[in-house]
């Protein structure tokens, strides 16, 4: 309550957001509010969660001629992808501009689609010579030329949305093992036991994630894993399409398929129509990511949601916090762990009665 009144008497008077006013909204000193948004001294993780969430509620722009902010001007940050899908695009696309917008870094986005290792190693040490830090979403966070390149630069860089398989740079990312369990629990939950997997790109370490946290809640609800019963997926609407395929043509066909991102799992929902089968009736089918393409889908997905916005907001400030840090000062490498959600929305339901065992 007391949250709602403070942004809404802050709108009403027409007048700039303040430190004071993010910090009785977040409940900690103006001091607290400073260090976070200008990344220096000690604050916990928790905390400084809580006061990016009041910055973002209350729409807080810093005062740019801070010398604490002055820094950030001119502080040309990298946001480098490849072939995502395109509603995750978006989404990275809009985190990554507003957390630019709001600390006054330069962002500079750039594709490097179909580049391979040399390409790739070329155009990171081109890179590290114009810009003062990287951020990398998947699969480019998994490269280990690019990595390599850029820490030997010396440059910070922040991977989004990786497994964290280097410990020399910095991670915003959710608990995909988790995450996968819980919604496998779900589709357990309504009784389905042959419930099919749409393997993610082989070259991504979230891919991996997922199905352990698949095969884990399988396993804890003592339910036989049936190899037969995953499928291969590359995160594209294709690949989803070829994969659907193969699992529903099986005499022992699913009552239940979990892929590993909404355009695969949409692709699903798309084969099942054409096979005549009534999804969730006959068939379930649930996401990962809850993109655009979790609900432009009939009927709209059950998925997890990967705050993939706000996520690359907070790669900003853990990105400035490395390029900030005082001369001498060692260089900390952050493991930011975000909160993931279960959607449930309308693409679950029990197994059809003559499947259930």
């Amino acid at each position: 309550m007391a949250k709602k009144t403070t942004r809404k008497s802050v709108r009403r008077k027409g007048q700039a957001v303040t430190i004071d006013a993010v910090a009785s909204f977040a409940n900690v000193s103006p001091m607290t509010v400073s260090r976070v948004v200008n990344g220096t001294g000690n604050v916990r993780e928790s905390t400084r969660e809580r006061v990016m969430r009041a910055v973002r509620e209350l729409g807080y722009t810093p005062n740019l001629a801070a010398s604490s902010l002055a820094a950030a001007q001119g502080t040309r940050i990298a946001l480098i992808y490849t072939n995502p899908s395109g509603a995750y695009l978006r989404e990275l696309l809009v985190g990554a501009l507003r957390g630019a917008t709001r600390t006054a870094a330069q962002l500079v986005i750039d594709a490097w689609d179909e580049y391979d290792a040399e390409a790739e190693r070329n155009a990171a040490r081109a890179l590290v010579k114009s810009v003062a830090g990287v951020i990398l979403p998947p699969p480019l966070c998994e490269s280990k030329v690019v990595v390599t390149e850029l820490v030997r630069a010396g440059v910070p860089v922040v991977a989004i949305a990786s497994g964290r398989f280097h410990d020399d740079i910095s991670c915003v990312r959710i608990d995909d093992f988790r995450a996968s369990k819980e919604i496998t629990e779900h589709l357990i939950a309504f009784g389905h036991r042959r419930i099919g997997f749409i393997k993610g790109n082989p070259n991504q370490t979230a891919s991996a994630l997922r199905f352990d946290g698949y095969r884990a809640a399988l396993e804890q609800a003592g339910i036989e894993f049936d190899r037969a019963l995953v499928a291969q997926g590359y995160f594209t609407y294709r690949s989803g399409l070829d994969a659907a395929e193969k699992l529903l043509e099986r005499r022992q066909a699913p009552t239940a398929i979990f892929a590993s991102n909404d355009d695969m799992a949409a692709a699903v929902v798309s084969v099942a129509h054409r096979r005549g089968l009534d999804v969730p009736r006959d068939l379930s089918v649930v996401g990962y990511d809850d993109t655009s393409a979790a609900t432009t889908v009939w009927p709209e997905l059950t998925t997890i949601h990967q705050p993939i916005a706000s996520m690359a907001d907070s790669a900003i400030d853990v990105l400035l916090r490395g390029i900030r840090r005082k001369e001498g000062e060692a260089r900390k490498m952050i493991d930011h762990v975000v909160a993931h959600q279960l959607v449930k929305r309308d693409s679950v339901a029990p197994p059809p009665a003559a499947a259930q065992d």
